[in-house]
């Protein structure tokens, strides 16, 4: 992409800019970590409830990046870039995207919108149709007010398809997205309920959908009665059961790992084999058929196409790697714009300095390959990628000048010849093209253990941190918690993310949890909640924050400080104000006062206290009660030391239910973890963990029989039972089994038979279509663990920081 500051000032009615000088960029941007910001950036700071980007422009500035549209300028960085001032940063960037698009005339372009599907039917028609046109589509799930624009910047003047999707969670969305994608061709995939929170019932959210399709030509559907009388275009439609339909399905039949299909189109019959039977695909798959019958691509073509589509991974792995390396796969697919997304998921992972990267040669640019090569070279140089493995003809040709390359013709040649000793301590990114089959490669350099696994959706993370940050001040600051493991999701992983999303304090308990996230890189603020004497000693040595919640602690701190000779170490003083746990109570602040006083050693960085009831509104009386106790002690310490400290008091539940009394600092626990306290709030959150395993084996069981240890389950009619690799070793308590429990297997409950084992668990899966290695979900959608701790009579929170160290922890982005 090239943009012009002629073609930006025109875009988006800048109210000032230096007409006397004539710019090109060819990187938008929104994001100020990105490494590839540089010289010939436009970078735009966006402006929220909760972030403001006009704050990073003077670092943006050492970086390099020179221009900036701004609703306003910051008094430090005046005169020292150009600056491009407009009412509203969002607004700007979605004009540019459409004055942009509007360049390219001849540029024919599909819209996808729908509940579900809509990525996989955005991949699977770039596959299909790529042997035809030259594409342009959304990287990963580019899909937003702010992400669709971003995707219509990747379109050049070689590109002769543009494939977009659409997505929205509230009115008046996506007459916007309309304007900026200007489709000719819609798709629709898939009514579901998902963001039916934004809209009063189904009808109200299927008219601001199909308001993608205002303009289009033709828009593609399963036949839908109630969603066509919404779309003003004509409709081209397939059908399983309305032989109206263009596209027909006379049956379906499932066999094995085929589904095959009889179409009626027009006065044509075509048979088809989809390598897939769940129905989600099988639909995904008919909106896609209907899609090429409609482009008038020949019937043989589809067969052979369908019979190669494969499943799509749309997120961006971060897995624990051989050798103590942290592995990012991205093995399904190898484009420039997904690059550049893979390379800044890359460095916000990144748990070693040594960053290394497997590529495959890089397809569906658009570019020429001189073009495309030249600007993968600037953006690993930008990366500071120590080691680049290439694999593939082309791209091992054109970067074999660099001095950091290994060149490999094939995946096997890589396979075959490569020492795997060599990637020790670093961070691997995997990302090439389906065709080169990588997965061998994560495989190899996976750290191998058992099938059961706990995914971590780090987009859910962000998603719930600002869901809390909506109800502070902007300048609030947030402290989360990391102890227990990351409440049992993962420690360093998850205090890189929350790191890179610029949180002002990481929280765990121990020491050695400090520790263990300053040996992995950490640099922020940590606070140990739980210091022990012992400790302080490693603390300092580590930087790490104590609190301090005792005179004696306090003294045996500023001791060890003078042994060290240290001073104004920052400590935290916690506060008794009625949980009884720990805390100064307020006969203790005269002679705290005292030896502060005469210290300095340690300076008080922060004073707090722990409500012991915020989400037990029936308690809001205690509640207050210690509020105000916390502000009596906390203002006696501020005047007489005559210090301004941080102050903070509120928990997850105390964000969400005494918004009011958040100081300038509060502390995110469980909330981050996606469990609220209340109906309410689980309501407004989202899921951030799934615990997943497979169907180990399947056995036929007769009457009579009995399942598992002590015969606890009797068998009274014959039953297919499913054993599963997972078991109260793993964190799965045996209260969970003897029919309490269930697992689901394919959106279907099974329930669990018998006690639970050390290592395995059994399922009833008699009326379940499945097959061995399926695979089972322990929890996550279904069950919840809101819902496996009511029936246990415990908390989320023991649930999630039950599951053991074996479990390996995969943490995924959506892009």
């Amino acid at each position: 992409m090239t943009i012009n500051s002629t073609l930006l000032a025109k875009a988006i009615h800048c109210s000032f800019m230096n007409e006397n000088i004539f710019l090109e960029f060819d990187h938008v941007s929104i994001d100020s970590r990105s490494l590839q910001n540089g010289s010939h950036t436009l970078f735009f700071c966006l402006k929220g409830h909760n972030h403001d980007a006009h704050q990073y422009i003077e670092s943006l500035i050492q970086k390099g990046v020179a221009n900036f549209v701004v609703e306003y300028i910051p008094d430090v960085v005046k005169n020292k870039a150009h600056f491009y001032i407009v009412e509203n940063t969002t607004v700007a960037l979605q004009e540019l995207a459409q004055h942009y698009k509007s360049e390219f005339k001849s540029l024919q372009t599909i819209a996808i919108t729908g509940s579900n599907g809509k990525t996989i039917v955005k991949e699977w028609l770039n596959f299909l149709l790529s042997p035809d046109y030259a594409i342009v589509r959304s990287p990963k799930s580019y899909n937003s007010q702010v992400g669709v624009p971003l995707s219509v910047f990747g379109i050049n003047e070689k590109h002769n398809l543009g494939i977009f999707e659409a997505g929205i969670s509230q009115h008046h969305e996506m007459a916007l997205l309309e304007k900026i994608i200007q489709p000719s061709i819609g798709v629709f995939t898939h009514l579901g309920d998902a963001h039916n929170e934004g809209f009063t019932s189904i009808e109200e959210k299927v008219k601001e959908k199909t308001k993608l399709f205002n303009r289009c030509k033709i828009v593609i559907l399963e036949k839908n009665d109630f969603v066509e009388k919404h779309i003003s275009a004509p409709t081209f439609t397939w059908s399983f059961d309305n032989p109206s339909a263009n596209v027909f399905v006379v049956s379906k039949v499932k066999n094995n790992q085929q589904t095959n299909l009889k179409l009626q189109v027009s006065n044509h019959k075509i048979e088809i084999n989809l390598p897939f039977t769940d129905d989600i695909s099988i639909e995904n798959a008919m909106t896609c058929i209907a899609t090429l019958v409609y482009l008038k691509v020949d019937f043989y073509v589809i067969q052979k196409r369908i019979a190669e589509l494969y499943a799509v991974e749309i997120r961006l792995q971060a897995k624990k790697g051989i050798n103590n390396c942290l592995l990012i796969d991205d093995s399904f697919s190898s484009d420039y714009q997904s690059l550049k997304i893979a390379l800044d998921f890359l460095d916000q992972q990144k748990v070693h300095s040594k960053k290394s990267i497997i590529l495959s040669d890089i397809f569906q640019s658009g570019l020429d390959v001189d073009q495309l090569y030249h600007n993968v070279t600037k953006a690993l140089e930008s990366n500071k990628i120590n080691r680049i493995i290439t694999i593939g003809e082309t791209i091992s040709k054109h970067l074999e000048h660099l001095p950091n390359v290994i060149s490999f013709s094939t995946t096997q040649a890589f396979l075959q010849q490569f020492n795997t000793q060599s990637f020790q301590n670093e961070t691997i990114l995997v990302k090439g093209a389906r065709s080169f089959h990588f997965d061998e490669i994560v495989v190899l350099l996976e750290e191998k253990k058992h099938e059961t696994i706990l995914e971590i959706n780090l987009d859910a993370i962000t998603y719930n941190l600002n869901f809390y940050k909506s109800k502070l001040k902007p300048e609030t600051k947030v402290m989360v918690m990391v102890k227990a493991f990351g409440y049992g999701n993962g420690g360093y992983e998850l205090a890189k993310h929350l790191e890179f999303l610029k949180t002002s304090y990481l929280g765990v308990a121990f020491a050695d949890e400090g520790v263990e996230l300053r040996k992995a890189g950490i640099t922020m603020p940590i606070m140990i909640m739980n210091p022990e004497t012992s400790s302080f000693n490693t603390m300092i040595a580590y930087q790490l924050e104590p609190e301090i919640y005792s005179l004696n602690a306090l003294k045996s701190f500023i001791k060890i400080s003078k042994e060290k000779n240290v001073s104004a170490y920052p400590i935290h003083l916690k506060l008794d104000t009625g949980m009884h746990r720990q805390g100064f109570e307020a006969h203790d602040i005269p002679e705290l006062i005292t030896i502060l006083r005469q210290s300095n050693f340690v300076k008080v960085t922060s004073i707090f206290s722990h409500l012991a009831a915020s989400d037990e509104l029936n308690f809001k009386d205690f509640t207050l009660l210690q509020i105000n106790r916390y502000q009596q002690m906390a203002e006696e310490i501020k005047s007489k030391l005559g210090i301004q400290p941080i102050e903070h008091l509120l928990n997850t539940s105390g964000i969400f239910n005494f918004s009011e009394y958040q100081f300038n600092m509060v502390r995110l626990g469980i909330g981050l973890y996606g469990v609220g306290n209340s109906k309410e709030e689980n309501q407004l959150l989202q899921q951030v963990s799934t615990l997943k395993s497979i169907i180990l084996q399947i056995r036929e069981v007769t009457p009579k029989e009995s399942i598992g240890y002590g015969r606890k389950f009797m068998v009274n009619e014959p039953i297919r039972v499913a054993t599963v690799p997972i078991g109260y070793a793993d964190g799965i308590r045996r209260a969970w089994g003897n029919e309490k429990g269930y697992v689901t297997i394919h959106n279907q409950k099974a329930r669990i038979l018998g006690n639970i084992c050390m290592d395995m668990l059994m399922v009833d899966v008699t009326h379940i279509p499945c097959q061995e290695q399926d695979e089972v979900i322990i929890f996550g959608h279904s069950p919840t663990v809101i819902e496996m701790a009511q029936t246990l009579q415990t908390i989320p929170y023991e649930i999630l920081t039950s599951i053991s160290q074996r479990v390996k922890r995969i943490f995924y982005k959506n892009g």
